[in-house]
């Protein structure tokens, strides 16, 4: 994140689960999800309506939320992939 000159305004511990009501919450003031999953890259409108396919691209196996979580703007980026944060964070 320090590469990207990328700010952190609040970062939670990984002992602090996350768990579904949590990315629930988080979509509410979001209008897109970047999920990644290694390369796999899913992207999602969220501004009118949440999915059950959009919640579970946020959540691990465990039913935990994938971590790095990042809100920028209204856009939430769930997981890592290089080539998307060089994209959205330059």
């Amino acid at each position: 994140m320090e590469d990207s000159k990328i700010t952190i305004a609040e970062k939670i511990p990984a002992s602090r689960k996350l768990q579904e009501s949590d990315s629930r919450a988080l979509l509410k003031s979001a209008s897109k999800l970047i999920a990644l999953k290694g390369k796999k890259v899913s992207e999602f409108s969220v501004a009118k309506n949440v999915s059950e396919e959009v919640v579970a691209a946020m959540l691990g196996p465990t039913g935990n939320m994938r971590a790095p979580t990042l809100k920028v703007g209204k856009t939430l980026i769930v997981g890592f992939n290089q080539e998307i944060f060089q994209r959205e964070f330059g």
